[in-house]
């Protein structure tokens, strides 16, 4: 979950992770840990048709969420982080 110092958005205050609620660190409004930001709109044929999520998840949540998968994620590394 995003927290921002006004409606209009411009300045990040807070990151918290949805799922175990621990506060991520931001310094100036920049995000400096490691956080996975989900959203998704969903489409037509569920039960969720025109709905929208949003949620942030810290990196030891996201491990969690991803060791429970029957089909592995797909893993590659980046030639350059930019």
């Amino acid at each position: 979950m995003r927290i921002y110092s006004d409606e209009t958005r411009t300045e990040l205050v807070a990151v918290v992770c949805n799922s175990c609620s621990k506060e991520l660190l931001v310094e100036n409004g920049i995000l400096k840990e490691e956080c996975v930001p989900v959203e998704h709109s969903f489409g037509f044929f569920g039960l969720r048709d025109g709905e929208c999520d949003r949620f942030d998840l810290c990196e030891e949540c996201y491990q969690k969420m991803i060791s429970r998968f029957r089909i592995p994620v797909e893993k590659w590394d980046r030639k350059e982080l930019l």
